[in-house]
């Protein structure tokens, strides 16, 4: 199978899971129709939004940086991340993200079902 760009939707969240602003969101495959897997999508936070603190309970999710620069917070604390790193969160822990920079902060969001 291959899905084209055209066939991929973009929609813009506000204050997802309790964060500021607005998050825009392309979903690789429509939600429901991947197997072992919750989401996959491009996300792309502009300056002082975020996605709020939420749990990965039975699921691990994945965040790799794309471009820009971002701040994590787990419950160790906040890390700055940036272009090719990788946040991994499952088994119960809950993170959130938030651009503070000019530069959009993107990433893709994958959730795979434990």
């Amino acid at each position: 199978m291959i899905k084209k760009k055209n066939e991929m939707k973009t929609a813009s969240t506000e204050k997802l899971r309790g964060g500021t602003g607005s998050v825009l969101a392309t979903s690789f495959m429509d939600n429901g129709t991947m197997a072992h897997c919750r989401l996959f999508s491009q996300m792309k936070l502009e300056k002082g939004c975020s996605i709020g603190k939420h749990d990965h309970v039975n699921e691990t999710e994945y965040y790799w940086i794309t471009g820009g620069e971002g701040i994590v917070t787990e419950a160790e604390g906040e890390t700055v991340v940036s272009k090719g790193d990788l946040v991994v969160t499952g088994g119960g822990a809950s993170h959130a993200i938030r651009n503070e920079k000019e530069e959009p902060l993107t990433f893709v969001a994958l959730i795979i079902l434990d």
